[in-house]
């Protein structure tokens, strides 16, 4: 039986959710649908579980009727050294990349600021989080799929990557309904 572990980008990501419903709640409701009868497993640990909820309300109690709620075993998990090292040079880059988008701000400092200030957290937001684990959720997730060795499905391209070189098997959340279909 396959197990597939899923990420909330399956419900609010437009790009994901589109074959299973419009908004975040109508893709819970396709994807109960979907996968019902399905011969696989379905996890999310208990935090993302907790973020989904903020978007979807009471159909979280539908999903968990489908969905496993499951935390990782974080203490008996091994990491390679030279993934968390890589990951800190990757967020050292980042955050020299971020201080100099500050400076310039501050160097070109006028009285014409609200534009200029959207700029810079928008370049911030795409420097510093684009393509990076950057919540504890995300990196429950990629464990979740690491101890169960389980398909991450996720749209969350910091997410994949992570997974991805740690050994994980990934799917982006835009494949996983084509995917859905090919399963008894």
């Amino acid at each position: 039986m396959r197990k597939f572990v899923i990420d909330t980008s399956l419900f609010v990501n437009p790009a994901s959710r589109i074959s299973f419903g419009k908004d975040p709640k109508s893709a819970v409701k396709g994807f109960i649908k979907k996968v019902k009868n399905k011969n696989a497993e379905f996890f999310m640990p208990p935090s993302i579980f907790a973020e989904l909820t903020n978007f979807v309300g009471t159909e979280i109690e539908k999903l968990e009727l489908v969905v496993k709620k499951r935390s990782p075993n974080m203490y008996s998990m091994y990491l390679p050294a030279a993934i968390v090292y890589s990951f800190i040079e990757d967020i050292r880059r980042r955050l020299n990349k971020g201080l100099r988008l500050a400076e310039e701000f501050a160097v070109d400092n006028s009285s014409e600021n609200d534009p200029k200030l959207q700029k810079l957290r928008q370049k911030y937001r795409e420097s510093m989080r684009t393509g990076l684990v950057d919540s504890t959720e995300d990196f429950e997730l990629i464990l979740l799929a690491k101890d169960l060795e389980a398909t991450l499905v996720s749209g969350d391209e910091g997410v994949l990557k992570f997974a991805s070189q740690i050994g994980c098997e990934i799917l982006n959340a835009t494949k996983f309904a084509g995917l859905i279909k090919t399963l008894k």
